[in-house]
Parts: C-alpha cells; structure tokens; sequence
C-alpha cells in the first residue's frame, strides 16, 4: 500500500497514543531518583561487606527510552517499564565465597526491610508498597574487557554479556531513525509493538510469552529490512508483514554489530540471537507451535493495520478506530485525539 500524508487522521492518531503510552515525565524522574537511592544504599551494604561494586551502569528499556507507562485499568494492564540495576562486582577473595545472588539479597534485605523482596532466575526484585514500583537488582561480575560482564544465574547458568553493547545496540537505532525523515523513531515502534505484546498475549490467555528482548530484537531486524516510513501506520503496517513473513519461515534472525555471521542450532525450532553473545539464542526452549502461533498474531496484526489504513484513506474515521481498537485495545480510542 502506498505510503501517505502525515496529516493523515490515523497517522496523527498513533502519534498521539504513542505519546501517552511513554512513561510520564514526573514518573521518569521518581524513578530516576529512587534507583540512584538503591544504587547507594545497596552499594554501602556490599562494601561493608568488603565486596567491591566497581560499576552500576544504567540499562533496560529505562536507559534505552523503549518502556511503556504503567496502566492498571481496563482490558489491557500494563504494569510500566522495567527497571533494571546491575552491580558489576570485581571478582577477588571476598566474592569467591557464596552464591552473589544470595549476597545481594541479603543486603536488599538491609537496606529496605519493609520491602517485599524476592530472587528471580538472574536478580534480586524490589517491590515497593504503595506505589508497586518494582526494582530488579542485577548482581554481575567484571571481567578483564571493560565492556563485558558475567551473569550467574540462580540455577548456576553462566552468562557473558555487555550492559553497554546491548544499549548502544537500541540506542544506535533510535538515533539513525531520528536523523532520516519524519516523526518515527525506532524506540517509539518498539513502544508501540511492546503494547501490541501485551494487548494480544491477554486477550489470548498468555498461550505466548513474547519477552521485552525479543520485541527488540524483530523490531531491530524489521527496522534493518524495512526502515522506517514517514507515518507510523505504514511503518508498522511494514514492519508487520516483513515479520509475519520471516517468522513463518523460521528465518534466523542475528546482527553484525558485534560478530560475523553465526552458526544457528538446527536442533531448535528457531533462532533469534543475542546481538552481543552469538551463542545465546533466547528463543532455544520454544517449540515449533510457538513459531507457528507468533506467526499467526502478526499475519492478523498486518490485515488489520492495513484494513485502518485503507479506512483512513477512504475517510471512514470510525472503521479505522475500530479496527486500531482490535489492535492496541479500547484504551486506543480514550488517548489518541
């Protein structure tokens, strides 16, 4: 379909809502300012205790401005953006002992005792009463490499990876779209397709998970194949079909950034791989019905994004809200004029 006006109602529409669903400003900075406070409290603990905290750089959709606004109402709840604080630990006599997760979650346990505490697979989280902000406090090695890590897993899984790698891998590409022509920009789509997620995996009971990694990574490679248009109903119409397309047949998808061209597992159904450590692919443990059913939600995303628009085209505001309201939910139509 051929591109057009951003004039266009639909156009001006998704701009709007992509604007409501970015975390509010005054959110941004109490989250801001709570997390500096962790890093603090949290890092005075771990020196007392004579482990060394040599960096605790900013990551996630926090530092890469891809997270989405915290909704607790109507059909579609969203619980807001994630927030992630990593302590790189220097490995030495004092941390050789003891499981670190263990560690850290003793020292959360001090410095905010009143707070429900809880280990994940690779961190201890913070949720705090009143507000149920939550804080994922990410314990992590250093390495001889400035801008790499090692994360243990809870269950002893070995990790290496980059904090920095993987925000400048999103934070590139949000600044290559802001420089081309038109409004669109690479962490808005990602907002936009991490809505679209959460919007479809309720209204089918969770049959997928789709994680935040994943939604950056087909929107990464959408964006590598497709660009970006000047309206973001055609971007996303695009970005739909090109994904519906290499799902279905299960294409690997990987990035040059940081290595040559990997060798995919064929024993797994697919893979998607981690654009700093080639070796992990983080959709190893799906199946081939997983593959099939992602498939099948951006095949109906792309009919249905393109019906709105022929709808917009034609005049026909109502049908085309309607059809926006199948995609993102009825809290479209309240937050888009």
């Amino acid at each position: 379909m051929s591109q057009y006006n951003v004039k266009s109602k639909l156009h001006c529409r998704m701009k709007k809502f992509g604007e409501w669903i970015a975390p509010e400003k005054e959110t941004r900075d109490q989250i801001k300012a709570q997390a500096d406070e962790i890093r603090n409290r949290i890092k005075a603990q771990a020196e007392q205790d004579g482990v060394t905290v040599t960096k605790t750089p900013y990551s996630g959709s926090f530092a890469t401005k891809t997270g989405l606004r915290r909704h607790l109402r109507g059909e579609t709840t969203i619980d807001g953006q994630d927030v992630d604080i990593p302590f790189v630990v220097k490995k030495d006599k004092e941390t050789e002992f003891g499981p670190l997760m263990e560690r850290f979650k003793g020292y959360a346990e001090k410095s905010y005792p009143k707070t429900k505490i809880e280990v994940t697979k690779s961190s201890v989280k913070l949720t705090f009463v009143g507000t149920n902000l939550t804080y994922d406090i990410v314990p992590m090695f250093d390495t001889e490499e400035n801008d790499r890590q090692v994360l243990i897993r809870e269950n002893g899984d070995i990790i290496k990876t980059s904090i920095e790698k993987h925000r400048e891998f999103i934070r590139s590409r949000t600044k290559k779209t802001k420089e081309t022509e038109g409004v669109v920009a690479f962490n808005h789509m990602v907002r936009f397709l991490k809505w679209w997620r959460e919007h479809k995996q309720q209204k089918t009971n969770d049959i997928i998970l789709l994680p935040s990694f994943l939604i950056n990574l087909l929107a990464a490679k959408a964006l590598q194949e497709c660009g970006v248009f000047t309206t973001y109903p055609q971007t996303l119409a695009n970005w739909f079909s090109y994904l519906a397309h290499i799902v279905r047949d299960k294409e690997t998808i990987w990035f040059n950034d940081n290595y040559g061209k990997p060798q995919p597992d064929s024993s797994k159904a697919w893979n998607v791989l981690d654009p700093v450590m080639p070796d992990n692919n983080i959709v190893k443990s799906w199946t081939g019905w997983q593959v099939s059913e992602l498939a099948d939600w951006l095949t109906e995303s792309t009919e249905v994004i393109n019906r709105a628009i022929a709808a917009d085209m034609q005049g026909r505001d109502g049908d085309s809200l309607a059809h926006m309201q199948a995609l993102f939910g009825k809290i479209f139509s309240s937050h888009c004029e």
